[in-house]
């Protein structure tokens, strides 16, 4: 039997936490991007339907690779099993995203 690990991701995406599994994960192939290929999603013979799996099956139909920024990552986790993919709002949060501060740069009549 050979040995197939499955990896649990969890990363950002615009304003949600996404949770994902995946058989194969690396760094790939793009500085600054994890690759992540075979998404696992849940049996479809359950009776109860999960609508932010079925919105997971649904963004990534047809998707043989992935490759997520590395600072969108929050966790990537080895697990023995499969769970539910899902989509939520980051905890502590009203759904709001606050930017990223940039550096303020001086206009061209500043040097007067």
């Amino acid at each position: 039997m050979t040995d197939q690990r499955i990896y649990k991701i969890i990363f950002m995406n615009q304003g949600q936490v996404y949770e994902i599994f995946a058989r194969d994960i690396s760094q790939g192939a793009l500085f600054g991007f994890v690759e992540v290929e075979e998404i696992l999603f849940g049996e479809r013979s359950q009776v109860v339907v999960d609508p932010s799996e079925e919105r997971l099956k649904h963004e990534f139909d047809g998707v043989k690779r992935s490759y997520l920024p590395m600072h969108a990552i929050i966790r990537i986790d080895e697990v023995e099993k499969q769970g539910a993919g899902r989509i939520h709002a980051p905890e502590g949060e009203t759904g709001t995203v606050t930017p990223f501060p940039m550096p303020m740069t001086p206009g061209p009549d500043s040097k007067k």
